[in-house]
C-alpha cells in the first residue's frame, strides 16, 4: 500500500520566518518518515526582501504555485525599513487572506507544561481557548482604500456582511463541538464586538445570535471587547472559542499570546473553503535574524495544525495521529525543563529546540 503524499507550498518570508520555516519542515519530515506519510515541500520567493529586490512582493506566478498546493506553510513578511510608497507595509499574508478566501484565523491559546506565562494564579495552567478571527472583512476591508482629506482628516471603512459572519460563526460551533469531544467538558462560544457603539458590530451580533439558535446543545454568549481584554486577563481559564472581527482577533490574540509566554508559543492557521495557511503569529524580527535565536515552538505547532487539517480535508489518519504527537512532544520537551529558549528567560536556541522537540517525537528523550 503506498504511502499518502502531500504537497506542500513553503513561503519562509524574510527574517527568522526562514529559520523558523526550517526547524518546521524538519520536524514536519520527520513525522512523515515516523508516521508514513510524504510531504514534497517547493519554496516560493515573496516578502519584503524579495520586494526589494524585485518590485514584487507576491508574484502571479508565487500565487499560482501556492494555489496548486495541499497546504502553504509560511513563515513571518515584512521590514520596517522595506515599505510600499503609500508608507503601509509589505503583508503578502493579507493578500493571500483575499486570494484564497482565507476567512477563518484560527489562534490556539494554550498553556504548554513548563512554559512560564503573564499569570500567576495556579489557574493559568490550564488556559486552553481559541480566537477565531474573521479573516476578510471587518476593519482590514479598507486596506488601501483609506481616505487622507488635504492632511486634515483621514477615514477608513468597516465592512461587515451576513455571509462572512454566518460561516464564521458556523466554524466556531464546530470547534467548540470538536473540543468538547477531545476535551470534554461543556462547549461555549462567546461573540466579541462593541455592538453598543457600532452598526456594523451590532449587525454582526444579530447574525451570531440567529446561527447560535440552530446548535441549542452549545452555549453562546456575547462580550464587549474592552470587558473580555479584562476577562483574558482575569480568568482566561474559563474560556472556550471566542470570535471575532479582524481587527478586534489581531490585537486579542496577541494579549492571549502573551498571557502563555509570547508569540513564540502560538500557532496559528487561515483557513478557507479550500486551502489552509499556516504560520506561527510573530513577525519577522529583523534584529533578531541569523542569530539563531529565534524560537521555533510556534512554527512547529503551527506544523501540526497543518498535518491536521490535512488529515482531516483527505480523511487521512497518519497526519492527524502525527499532528498529536508533535503537540506532545513539543509539551514533553518543555515540561521536562529540557530546553528555555531567549524569549523566555533562557539560552536555547531555534536549533536547540528542534532538537529536542525531534528527539521527544522519536522517544530517545
Amino acid at each position: 500500500m503506498s504511502r499518502p503524499s502531500f504537497d506542500l507550498a513553503v513561503m519562509p518570508g524574510d527574517g527568522i520566518g526562514v529559520e523558523v520555516t526550517a526547524a518546521a519542515l524538519e520536524v514536519l519530515h520527520a513525522a512523515g518518515r515516523q508516521f508514513g506519510f510524504r510531504l514534497a515541500a517547493t519554496e516560493i520567493d515573496a516578502g519584503a526582501l524579495a520586494y526589494r529586490r524585485t518590485g514584487v512582493a507576491l508574484s502571479d506566478e508565487a500565487l499560482e504555485r501556492a494555489g496548486r498546493a495541499d497546504a502553504i506553510l509560511f513563515g513571518a513578511m515584512g521590514w520596517p525599513e522595506i515599505r510600499y510608497p503609500d508608507g503601509t507595509e509589505i503583508a503578502p499574508q493579507l493578500e493571500l487572506r483575499t486570494a484564497f478566501d482565507l476567512y477563518a484565523g484560527v489562534r490556539p491559546i494554550r498553556a504548554i507544561p513548563g512554559v512560564p506565562g503573564a499569570l500567576a494564579a495556579p489557574q493559568a495552567a490550564g488556559i486552553d481557548l481559541v480566537i477565531l478571527r474573521e479573516s476578510t472583512e471587518g476593519a482590514f476591508a479598507s486596506r488601501g482604500t483609506g481616505l487622507l482629506e488635504d492632511d486634515r482628516r483621514a477615514t477608513d471603512r468597516i465592512v461587515i456582511t451576513r455571509h462572512a459572519t454566518e460561516r464564521l460563526a458556523q466554524s466556531a460551533f464546530r470547534i467548540a463541538r470538536e473540543r468538547a469531544a477531545r476535551r470534554g467538558g461543556a462547549p461555549r462560544v462567546t461573540l466579541v464586538d462593541k455592538a453598543n457603539v457600532l452598526r456594523s458590530f451590532a449587525f454582526m451580533r444579530s447574525v451570531f445570535e440567529e446561527v447560535a439558535r440552530g446548535h441549542p446543545e452549545i452555549a453562546a454568549d456575547t462580550r464587549y471587547a474592552d470587558a473580555m481584554a479584562l476577562e483574558l486577563v482575569l480568568r482566561p481559564w474559563t474560556l472556550d472559542v471566542l470570535v471575532m472581527e479582524n481587527l478586534l482577533g489581531d490585537i486579542l490574540s496577541d494579549l492571549g499570546a502573551g498571557l502563555i509566554g509570547g508569540l513564540g508559543f502560538a500557532p496559528s492557521a487561515d483557513l478557507g473553503p479550500r486551502h489552509g495557511v499556516f504560520q506561527p503569529t510573530h513577525g519577522s524580527a529583523p534584529d533578531l535574524a541569523g542569530r539563531g535565536l529565534a524560537n521555533p515552538t510556534a512554527a512547529i505547532l503551527s506544523a501540526s495544525m497543518l498535518l491536521d487539517w490535512l488529515g482531516d480535508r483527505h480523511g487521512a489518519p497518519a497526519p492527524r495521529d502525527a499532528a498529536r504527537a508533535i503537540v506532545a512532544a513539543v509539551d514533553a520537551v518543555f515540561a521536562a525543563g529540557r530546553v528555555r529558549p531567549p524569549d523566555v528567560g533562557g539560552r536555547d536556541g531555534t536549533a536547540a529546540v528542534t532538537r529536542a522537540v525531534l528527539d521527544a517525537l522519536r522517544g530517545d528523550a
